[in-house]
């Protein structure tokens, strides 16, 4: 597992009387080389659980085991820079995590960090924008420059230029249009299918992250609701209603074509496209079938 939860709970302000507890006693298990969506209504401990996963936050209950790190409440060890290294989260909003006077050093600044080389963190810099499919000759600008579609991808281009092995991101797509959404998730896709890496996103557009999540969690009141694939989904979408959640386009009309061709034992299309390619082979497989029936009577 990439990363694994046991019985975890977080407080906010533990010793204080204005204590607030975000997370109840959360069981997870996220797969290496998956891409999981977590979703939730505002309020749900969809941030908090995120700031578990590199060590930003330690549980107040429970164990956090990250690859072959384990972080247990109540112990201070182990040391966290390896696990930061290994474990990248970008923020919902870049400007929170863009700092330097250009592109360049802000992507290089992790690498120096961990302990590379200057001239290894340009290299792994400028690997880093070509796998988000920026131009190089933004390295020199400055991130406050770019525009919010170039400032989100060096966001998380920082993050890929010290090579982890899991990256985290809490809603990436937020404020962007919707080619630039699309075009995204696509890079973040491929950085799991051709990479190896753990991808973890933090959504609420569960449409853009339906066809191509592996795994779901859905956070209610600080508990996980739900863990499972898009079948499960599929199969009972009340538990999304039952978080807050709408039920996504894509899914309720899976559920329509479905009901009406009876393909419920099928993978669940759930791109216009792939949706639209089913249903015109089972036309055109029916179509086929009534002509070769009406051969047969003449």
């Amino acid at each position: 597992m990439a990363i694994q939860l046991q019985q975890v709970s977080y407080t906010y302000a533990q010793q204080s009387l204005w204590r607030q507890t975000a997370l109840h006693g959360i069981d997870l298990d996220l797969p290496r080389g998956s891409i999981v969506g977590i979703a939730g209504s505002t309020g749900s401990g969809k941030s908090t659980l995120l700031q578990l996963f590199n060590g930003i936050l330690r549980p107040t209950q429970g164990t956090v085991s990250v690859l072959d790190i384990t972080l247990h409440a109540g112990e201070k060890g182990p040391k966290l820079l390896p696990l930061r290294r290994r474990v990248g989260l970008v923020f919902q909003f870049p400007e929170q995590q863009m700092f330097a006077e250009t592109v360049e050093k802000d992507l290089c600044f992790g690498p120096l960090n961990f302990g590379m080389s200057a001239d290894e963190a340009k290299e792994r810099a400028r690997r880093a924008m070509l796998d988000m499919g920026l131009d190089l000759a933004l390295l020199g600008r400055s991130p406050f420059r770019l525009s919010g579609g170039q400032m989100r991808k060096a966001a998380i281009a920082s993050v890929l230029a010290a090579d982890p092995e899991v990256i985290v991101l809490d809603e990436p797509t937020a404020s962007l249009d919707p080619v630039s959404r699309t075009e995204l998730i696509g890079l973040l896709t491929r950085l799991c299918r051709e990479r190896g890496r753990t991808v973890i996103i933090v959504t609420h557009r569960m449409d853009e992250l339906l066809p191509y999540a592996d795994r779901w969690v859905l956070l209610s009141e600080g508990r996980a609701v739900f863990q499972g694939g898009v079948r499960e989904l599929v199969a009972d979408p009340s538990v999304l209603t039952g978080c807050g959640l709408a039920v996504p386009d894509s899914l309720r009309y899976w559920r329509a074509v479905a009901d009406k061709l009876g393909l419920h034992d099928e993978a669940p299309r759930l791109t216009a496209e792939g949706l639209a390619e089913l249903i015109l082979s089972r036309r055109g497989g029916s179509a086929a079938r009534a002509e070769d029936k009406g051969a047969g009577h003449e």
